[in-house]
């Protein structure tokens, strides 16, 4: 499951930063995505790194962007796209680190 949870955050990563690139022309969105989710694409590549490291660089990656969304909200105060990946990321951290 925790697997899964990363690769569909690593998609909703990617559209927000070609949604971003698309609608305001922001380079920044695109390439911060790209590099975001090409680094979390090797946590999800099982026996390619180990499974603890793989584990815990996916959390600080995800950690790191969720200071970014938060700052971003905070700095426009709009919820679009800054608060939804904000929830997003919080619910990807929640789901990969809770174990049912």
């Amino acid at each position: 499951m925790q697997n899964l949870v990363l690769w569909i955050y690593i998609v909703l990563l990617v559209v927000g930063g070609l949604i971003g690139f698309l609608k305001a022309g922001s380079k920044v969105s695109l390439i911060l995505s790209a590099a975001f989710a090409a680094a979390l694409v090797l946590c999800a590549i099982p026996d390619f790194l180990s499974a603890s490291f793989r584990h815990g660089f996916a959390n600080v990656l995800m950690a790191a962007l969720l200071v970014v969304f938060a700052v971003r909200l905070a700095k426009t105060k709009k919820f679009m796209p800054a608060g939804m990946m904000l929830v997003v990321t919080v619910a990807a951290l929640a789901l990969r680190n809770l174990h049912f």
